[in-house]
């Protein structure tokens, strides 16, 4: 298998370093999807034009 030979070339601290990234990376996809607001918990925004009624121009 091609990927097995390259598997093997890898040292053992680049397979730490590169399973530590992995689960780094879980964890900051985990963290985000925890911390992501639902698009119908937000308001949307309206302008408020009353401002420029009382101003003179």
């Amino acid at each position: 298998m091609p990927g097995h030979d390259d598997e093997s070339k890898m040292s053992r601290g680049e397979r730490i370093q590169a399973a530590e990234r992995e689960a780094a990376k879980r964890r900051l996809l985990e963290q985000a999807e925890a911390e992501r607001v639902p698009v119908e918990e937000t308001t949307r925004a309206v302008p408020d034009r009353r401002w420029r009624r009382d101003r003179p121009e």
